[in-house]
């Protein structure tokens, strides 16, 4: 027999029922119930980005891998390393200024320099002379990896960069930015990201910065420039490839464990290494077999340690950077030039003696140094601290993060557009391919469902749908989106119920139990980033699919409601992509303009998915909501 109902529960217009009166402790247990294992989380990431892993092509001749060779290497530093980059800063010369008296040692001398990557920004570096010199010499770059403090001081670099000397090379030796003298807190390689977000790919900071040490080189007239080397460690191992590989002054090339395949990262993700190594938009051209490729026919030596602790260990990137890139070398006649130094001794992250004695040899056959065979005895004294190979950098140096701000400064927007606004964020329409029930509650005047949704293209979501049990089936819908996760919306869920809504609280990719937890989201989003998609277009996808998916069940309108930056960012832009499918959008604890994310700053490395290439660089807060129309936007 049906209860008869008080008339103040009369719901006006609507219907002669009275809404639950849920509270948020009842809700909170259902919200923190978890609907999805973050390995499956994991796995699902790891199909959707080895689907999109490049392949290398397969060329019939050297004529023809020559001419490829050629297209690629313009794209990648056009379309890629340069996006954003002023040319003139790209074209411009090295500036090289001395810093000091030169330093004598046994059998070579150093100096030191400062020099300018981009106006503003300046590194430093020591050059390693020989004490006598013929005519022309020959010349190495050696690039930095990741050694904190110690920079190019580190003691293996030292002792690298003074054999060379001794043997007659006039051997350079880079700071990297984020160690020794740059190793200031915004210099931290995160900010690639923020540079990123400003419209100018972080790629094109660290290219150049080691194309300088190579352009001041070439352009020393005691060099020999038919004899140009590369090499360097870990961070310097990816600059050896990267710039050996786009610049075909570099004669022959060393790198020491310092990069793999994406295919390689996809399997063993805590591989995935730096922003930088993983640029926006990079595997849209080539990846690293392909840098690997561009070497041939010119002598190139790949050393890896069997058993490294950090990353990239030699059996396992060997089939791909190698072995797949033999045929290469093979269509010149000069696999005789490319040359493979597995070290077993100590075999862990290291540029120590054995490797040092595989690199020499291979830079006396190729560069025509035949006595730098051996490392002869480095007297302590001459090894230096950092602060006695110190050349200073000028007052109010740049930063990553400080030249993210000045790129900032000088942007100006056109009217917002939706077309490119999904070009920017990458936007692709899913839809939800199957909602998968995880379990259900129907007691105290309140039901719920909880569910999995698998998307169409393989990614997915979680969520709680809750409505009270004598709700009419055709009543609104709230999507609730907290930066914490769906259990933190609880309040929020209630009283929308409350209101006699339906409302789903939804974990969107990288946030909850759509997330992955080992390794975490940032190595997940650079690889996204890589292979051309944004982790921001994804979730706005599927936020966009499950709105379709509440109109498809009877859902008579859509409205959205955020809590924190996050989710912000992703419902305006899904907003502002398909406004008529939302009546509403509210936000809390979100930020009024992109700026926030450069000023505060926010951490790439906590929230990649905000550092869209480009995001900022056209579209601001404001320019968002205004496309967003005609749903209703307010912030709370």
């Amino acid at each position: 027999m049906p209860v008869r109902k008080p008339s103040w529960c009369l719901w006006l217009a609507v219907a002669a029922v009275c809404p639950a009166q849920t509270t948020p402790e009842q809700v909170r247990a259902t919200l923190a119930a978890p609907l999805q294992s973050p390995d499956v989380v994991a796995h699902q990431l790891r199909r959707f980005l080895i689907a999109k892993a490049p392949q290398l092509p397969a060329p019939s001749s050297a004529a023809e891998w020559t001419e490829r060779a050629r297209q690629l290497r313009r794209r990648v530093l056009d379309d890629i390393a340069f996006h954003g980059w002023p040319r003139p800063w790209i074209e411009s010369p090295p500036r090289f200024e001395a810093a000091g008296e030169a330093t004598a040692g046994t059998g070579y001398r150093l100096r030191r320099f400062r020099y300018e990557i981009v106006p503003g920004f300046w590194s430093t570096a020591v050059l390693y002379e020989p004490e006598k010199m013929a005519d022309k010499v020959p010349a190495i770059l050696n690039v930095n990896g990741h050694v904190g403090p110690p920079g190019k001081a580190v003691e293996y670099k030292q002792k690298r960069a003074i054999t060379q000397a001794r043997h007659g090379i006039l051997a350079l030796s880079l700071e990297w930015i984020g160690m020794g003298e740059l190793s200031q807190p915004e210099n931290r390689h995160w900010f690639g990201g923020h540079l990123d977000l400003a419209g100018s790919n972080a790629l094109g900071l660290f290219y150049l910065a080691m194309r300088r040490g190579l352009d001041f080189l070439a352009a020393d007239p005691r060099v020999d420039r038919a004899r140009l080397g590369v090499t360097g460690l870990s961070g310097g191992g990816w600059q050896t490839i990267v710039l050996s590989a786009l610049d075909e002054r570099v004669t022959a090339a060393a790198p020491v464990a310092g990069y793999s395949a994406f295919v390689s990262r996809v399997e063993r993700p805590a591989d995935t290494g730096d922003i930088e190594q993983n640029a926006t938009d990079l595997l849209t051209v080539a990846d690293y077999p392909h840098l690997t490729a561009l070497r041939a026919p010119r002598p190139t030596l790949l050393i890896y340690n069997a058993e490294d602790d950090c990353c990239f260990r030699a059996p396992l990137v060997k089939p791909y950077i190698f072995d797949a890139v033999r045929p290469f070398f093979r269509l010149y006649g000069a696999e005789d030039r490319f040359g493979w130094h597995e070290n077993t001794d100590p075999s862990t992250h290291n540029y120590e003696l054995d490797n040092r004695l595989h690199a020499y040899r291979f830079f006396a056959s190729h560069l025509a140094v035949p006595s730098l065979k051996e490392e002869p005895p480095i007297p302590a004294a001459e090894i230096l601290t950092p602060q006695q190979l110190a050349a200073g950098v000028p007052a109010g140096n740049l930063t990553i993060l400080g030249l993210a701000r000045k790129l900032a400064t000088g942007i100006e927007r056109r009217a917002p557009a939706r077309e490119r606004l999904g070009e920017v964020v990458r936007y692709r329409q899913t839809a939800v391919e199957r909602a998968w029930p995880q379990h259900n509650t129907k007691n105290k005047g309140l039901e719920t469902r909880a569910y999995r949704f698998d998307f169409a293209n393989g990614l997915s979501a979680t969520g709680v749908w809750l409505h009270a049990i004598e709700a009419p089936q055709a009543a609104s819908a709230t999507i609730i989106l907290n930066d914490k996760g769906k259990q933190e919306a609880a309040s929020l869920a209630s009283s929308r119920v409350n209101r006699g809504e339906q409302v789903l609280a939804a974990d969107l990719l990288f946030t909850g139990d759509a997330s992955p937890v080992k390794p975490d989201p940032l190595g997940y989003a650079q690889m996204i980033a890589a292979v051309g998609d944004r982790p921001l277009g994804l979730e706005a996808a599927q936020l966009i699919a499950l709105a379709e998916w509440l109109r498809n069940s009877g859902a008579t309108g859509v409205r959205v409601e955020t809590s924190g930056i996050r989710s912000q960012l992703t419902a305006l832009v899904a907003v502002a992509l398909a406004p008529r499918l939302f009546g509403e959008i509210v936000t809390r604890d979100g930020m009024t303009s992109l700026q926030y994310l450069l000023d505060k700053p926010v951490p790439y490395e906590e929230k990649p998915d905000l550092f869209c290439l480009d995001l900022y660089k056209e579209f601001d807060i404001g320019g968002l909501v205004a496309l967003a129309a005609p749903a209703r936007v307010t912030s709370e």
